[in-house]
């Protein structure tokens, strides 16, 4: 079955725990980024693990406008992309390209050491709070290009070898960190990028270009050092799993009281989030080809959780766990840290029956750069609660998982618009569904 515009509602009868088996390929979080580190390369590089879901589509189409040939490999989930004849793209076909996507601004460096010459239009992504782009063209500056505002984007240009430099990071951003390693491996020189973001999606990116030829060390105190080369290579690499879906199922399986077995997930890079997962009452066991999650009966408890940067509890992991909260006996506290509207989604949630109270002090064991902005970022989630089906509207990629574990676990049909957003970042997800014996219907066509 294939998801497309025009099914964009869902009918989920909830009550069903969710149980079965299912399986995460690579990360969101690191297969795009790779896929445009194919156009560093003097060759053909080969993707392995690649999830079908929409910012690899969107990805894919802005490498073959700028001439990079992509075709799939010999193995299902494999893309084989070669950059020999990269070429400028007309302005509309990438415009047309990246309204659903960030992913556009990490083509800078490299199409400014393969043409001189890059146009970047303007961005789209979840609307979960502020996530500005003028670091990156600042940072681009600094690397030596010039760049131009224009009505329909911004066109940059480098007259010279880009040159390495020294960038402090205000805060460790994971798209700020990969921009300086996209654009740092063929500059000219030394660059040290200091707070940089260390999630496992960002090694896993170190990994391909080192594949590739490049030269770059990582220190324990968050500071990366790149020294630029003249030439890189293909690469051939394996995405690591994607670690965010497979919580998001976990989450599922805790507040639907099932069993999931998740195959590809990975304990080392989950093991923060098994932590959390074990506080509340979760079980899970881990064998060499996945992680089996469940709800072990009883009572489910409520804990104090702050979100941050790796090696902390990851933002993405949040909004799913906080719909098992609403199952847990007692207060739950949740200190949002990364993205300032992160917890708008709960709205939607109280409206299903849950008792969720928003707060704009910082809640929890510490200070935030939000505390003093007038953000609601901090939530008191009280339990357990008895959820409703409703009808709810998709605002963001795991605010939308989330909604659809609430409609799982809740009493009743509830109606769920918007669900294309989630093909941004769970591959298949409806079949998924289907697998773990959802009880789900696009409106007029049956599933399974």
């Amino acid at each position: 079955m294939t998801v497309n515009g025009s099914d964009d509602v869902l009918l989920v009868h909830g009550g069903t725990p969710l149980e079965g088996e299912i399986r995460v390929r690579g990360a969101k979080n690191l297969v795009p980024k790779a896929m445009v580190a194919a156009l560093l390369g003097s060759g053909p590089s080969r993707l392995r693990n690649v999830p079908d879901i929409r910012d690899v589509r969107v990805v894919r189409g802005l490498l073959q406008l700028h001439g990079v040939t992509v075709r799939p490999g010999e193995e299902p989930g494999e893309l084989v992309m070669d950059p020999s004849h990269v070429e400028s793209a007309n302005v509309a076909d990438i415009d047309a390209h990246a309204g659903s996507s960030r992913i556009p601004i990490l083509f800078c460096g490299p199409l400014l050491h393969r043409l001189g010459h890059a146009f970047i239009p303007g961005l789209g992504g979840c609307d979960i709070g502020g996530r500005p782009i003028d670091f990156h063209f600042e940072v681009l500056r600094q690397f030596g290009a010039k760049i131009e505002k224009r009505a329909d984007g911004q066109y940059l240009e480098a007259p010279q070898r880009l040159r390495g430099t020294k960038i402090q990071l205000p805060y460790p951003s994971v798209g700020a960190t990969e921009q300086v390693l996209l654009t740092a491996v063929l500059a000219e020189g030394v660059t040290e990028l200091s707070n940089a973001a260390v999630e496992p999606e960002i090694e896993d990116l170190i990994c391909v270009l080192q594949k590739m030829g490049a030269i770059i060390a990582m220190d324990t105190d968050r500071t990366i050092r790149v020294t630029g080369v003249d030439r890189l290579d293909g690469y051939n690499h394996r995405a690591l799993p994607d670690r965010l879906e497979a919580a998001s199922w976990a989450s599922a399986a805790l507040a639907t009281e099932g069993n999931i077995y998740v195959r590809g997930a990975l304990q080392r890079s989950m093991m923060t989030f098994l932590n959390t997962y074990r506080k509340v009452g979760g079980a899970f066991e881990i064998d060499d080809e996945g992680i089996r999650f469940w709800h072990p009966g009883g009572q489910l408890k409520s804990i104090a959780l702050e979100t941050d940067v790796h090696p902390g509890f990851q933002t993405d992991w949040q909004q799913p766990l906080v719909v098992a909260l609403t199952q847990a006996t007692g207060l739950s506290i949740v200190h949002e840290t990364v993205y300032e509207s992160r917890l708008g989604f709960t709205s939607a949630l109280n409206q299903m029956g849950a008792h969720i109270q928003l707060y704009r002090e910082c809640l929890g064991g510490s200070n935030c750069r939000f505390g003093q902005r007038n953000f609601l970022h901090s939530a008191v989630v009280s339990g357990p609660t008895r959820l409703q089906g409703a009808d709810l509207v998709i605002p963001d990629l795991r605010g939308g998982f989330s909604y659809l574990i609430a409609a799982l676990a809740a009493q009743g049909t509830s109606r769920v618009h918007g669900i294309d957003l989630i093909n941004r970042g769970y591959e298949n997800f409806m079949e998924k569904l289907v697998e773990l014996g959802a009880k789900v219907e696009l409106p007029g066509k049956a599933l399974g």
